[in-house]
């Protein structure tokens, strides 16, 4: 994420700093409190909330203001590091990090980047240590896991604190929609069968659909729909993390980023809410059918505007990493919130193949038993 240099670069870039009143040394965020700490003495200040308020923005006109700016031209920029003096660079989508010389951690704008600033964060509350222990808790317990995998659980996996960044969307919908209705109804069936070398004729009550078209309107009102704005896991990943606890989300201040990294968004606000729009379609399209009734229900038309519609662009806090097995890497991220871990594993195919066939054994030794015993 951050890359050493020996040239001079085209630009330096401005940093944010905290220095300890006691030593002069960097403070960072200490996790789960509103102080910043230094890391050398322990002395702690109290974070300054963002000034700021946490509000949503005009969607549409914040669209209209990004057509009319002019298009930025990402420089090659650089770092100097007001503790040792290193001079280094940043990846173009982190914009916080530490310095690989001395650890100072260093904290840049992001409008050189990206136009549209973060306006609020959720603060990491679950320290490194504890999200170690979830990790070592959640291989542990993987199924069908290799057996060689549990010596990575006492592996000290380096767990690197960073924010995503996301985007909530709010929005008014109104909906139109045509479908059909199907209601479930019996007939009396006739059928002959053979019963004791005998034909029998009997009946039997058969379901059947009654199809009646059905349309209307609908609306509902979306609150922070929440989409990754970041490329750089996969988005069943970072989806899998939620919920998380946007009701306590503050001003965004970057002292809370202060000895973390932090990515600027990769994903466009007209992107994110086309995302968006699906996952409303998701709810629209179940709010419709519960309208039309019936036991079944048929869309054959949608249509969907809305109206009112806002957002806001955060940042949210998760322990990332990986190891490396049988040369393959796993990525798994740990909730910052709550500790929920989610990622990616391996399969030992051989456990599994092993389960089948007892599972197979076992089911053919029941149809055995129960058929000696006269059951089948």
């Amino acid at each position: 994420m951050i890359k050493t240099t020996g040239e001079l670069p085209a630009r330096e870039l401005t940093e944010t700093r905290y220095p300890c009143e006691q030593c002069g040394a960097m403070q960072v965020y200490a996790v789960g409190s509103g102080e910043l700490e230094c890391r050398y003495c322990g002395h702690r200040s109290a974070i300054v909330s963002g000034h700021e308020p946490i509000r949503e923005k005009d969607f549409y006109a914040a669209l209209r203001e990004l057509e009319q700016a002019t298009a930025l031209k990402v420089e090659k920029t650089y770092v100097k590091c007001v503790q040792c003096a290193a001079q280094f660079e940043l990846d173009e989508n982190i914009h916080a990090g530490e310095c690989p010389f001395c650890g100072t951690s260093v904290i840049t704008s992001t409008s050189h980047l990206k136009p549209i600033k973060a306006g609020a964060l959720l603060p990491f509350s679950i320290t490194k240590k504890q999200a170690q222990a979830r990790y070592k808790t959640w291989l542990a317990s993987l199924w069908f896991a290799p057996g060689a995998l549990k010596d990575h659980a006492r592996e000290a996996t380096k767990l690197h604190g960073i924010y995503i960044p996301y985007w909530t969307y709010d929005s008014q919908t109104h909906s139109s929609y045509s479908g059909m209705r199907g209601d479930i109804y019996y007939v009396q069936q006739s059928y002959t069968s053979v019963e004791n070398g005998r034909h029998v004729t009997r009946t039997r009550r058969e379901p059947r659909i009654r199809w009646t078209p059905a349309s209307g309107h609908t609306q509902r009102h979306f609150d922070d729909v929440l989409i990754g704005a970041s490329r750089t896991l996969p988005r069943k990943i970072t989806d899998w993390l939620e919920p998380w606890d946007l009701e306590n989300m503050v001003p965004y201040s970057e002292a809370y980023i202060s000895g973390f990294s932090s990515e600027v968004y990769q994903v466009d606000l007209d992107e994110g809410f086309s995302l968006a729009q699906g996952v409303m379609e998701n709810f629209i399209r179940r709010d419709v059918k519960h309208q039309i009734g019936g036991d079944q229900q048929r869309i054959t038309h949608l249509q969907t505007q809305h109206s009112e519609t806002s957002f806001k662009h955060v940042l949210l806090p998760l322990w990332s990493a990986s190891f490396n097995f049988k040369g393959k890497t796993y990525r798994f991220v740990v909730n910052g919130r709550n500790g929920n871990i989610q990622g990616e594993r391996p399969y030992s195919w051989v456990k599994i193949a092993f389960t089948l066939t007892s599972a197979g054994s076992l089911l053919a030794g029941a149809i055995i038993w129960l058929d000696s015993r006269g059951f089948l």
